[in-house]
């Protein structure tokens, strides 16, 4: 796509604040979530939650490469990576062990929810956005599924710049974006937003999404991230990131048996560290399972300065 750097870019006042919210409450009935029965939670959380996190790591270990399972290899070869959340987004593995651990694992559950869930967030801010078209900027995107189906939702043109350090999932978004007519909407990047995200970009990011990292990164890590993409975001403009409840009651499963190491953190824990950054006005949106909520933030606005008074 191209765009026109000679146009002007502005940014209009806030419509309101609540507006995408209470598009959201509308609209949530009909996301097609997945949930879990009063019997199904307390199964699992007297039965099977205990056996997968007490049993011998060795013994899981040894049955799920005799099933072949793609979900534990691609674990294992890359914890958290971005073949293991193809599986899980798809819903529709080939193996029986990963049947089992995709269909019925709440922690695949709640992730299908989080991309519903973010997706329709990111589809009304792309439809509030003043900006024609709306550029979405997307931070360890990955092969870019989230933004891709936010932006075949949204009524409003967009097009996105998908940052990722490591290129393996290049190819595979590049396939997806063919296969949605998003081919020349999206464009790939291997980049550590930390060195300079600005060098990278061809205009302001009107939206810039965080989804799916934040549990893997130290409090450090998430602030110098969430800072370098301030330096580059208009006043007011939203950053859409998710935090990680251990509601799920598997860590010490995934720890063991998988070796992924996820960082838990409360929608308030994280709200505090992109304050750090530069961020504020916080709505949290938990999926039904709770383990996720997908939360949206601001930049916050510049002070301005009056000549007589100084800053305010």
């Amino acid at each position: 796509m191209e765009i026109d750097l000679a146009k002007p870019y502005t940014i209009t006042p806030l419509r309101t604040m609540g507006r995408h919210m209470h598009c959201l409450a509308t609209e949530m009935n009909e996301i097609a979530f997945e949930r879990q029965g009063v019997v199904q939670r307390l199964l699992k959380a007297s039965v099977v939650n205990p056996l997968a996190n007490y049993l011998p790591a060795a013994l899981f270990r040894a049955a799920l490469r005799f099933g072949k399972s793609e979900l534990a290899a691609s674990n294992w070869a890359d914890p958290g990576g971005w073949r293991s959340m193809v599986i899980s987004y798809d819903g529709k593995p080939r193996q029986i062990a990963d049947k089992i651990l995709v269909g019925a694992g709440t922690i695949p559950m709640a992730l299908r929810n989080r991309r519903k869930l973010a997706a329709k967030i990111l589809a009304i801010l792309i439809d509030e956005s003043p900006s024609d078209p709306v550029h979405a900027l997307c931070v360890g995107a990955g092969p870019g599924r989230i933004i891709m189906d936010a932006m075949l939702q949204a009524n409003r043109e967009a097009y996105a710049t998908l940052v990722d350090m490591n290129t393996d999932p290049f190819e595979h978004g590049r396939l997806q974006a063919r296969q949605e007519g998003l081919d020349g909407k999206v464009r790939f990047i291997q980049c550590d937003v930390r060195d300079g995200v600005g060098a990278i970009l061809d205009h302001q990011p009107d939206i810039v999404k965080m989804i799916g990292i934040c549990e893997y990164l130290l409090d450090t890590e998430i602030i110098q991230i969430a800072r370098a993409v301030a330096a580059v975001m208009p006043a007011t403009a939203p950053i859409v990131f998710n935090s990680l409840s251990n509601a799920h009651g598997t860590d010490r499963f995934f720890r063991r048996v998988f070796g992924l190491h996820m960082n838990h953190r409360t929608p308030a824990q994280l709200q505090q560290l992109m304050q750090q950054a530069g961020f504020d006005s916080f709505d949290a949106h938990p999926e039904p399972l709770g383990v996720y909520h997908v939360i949206v933030g601001r930049k916050a606005a510049e002070p301005t300065t009056d000549p007589a008074k100084g800053n305010t």
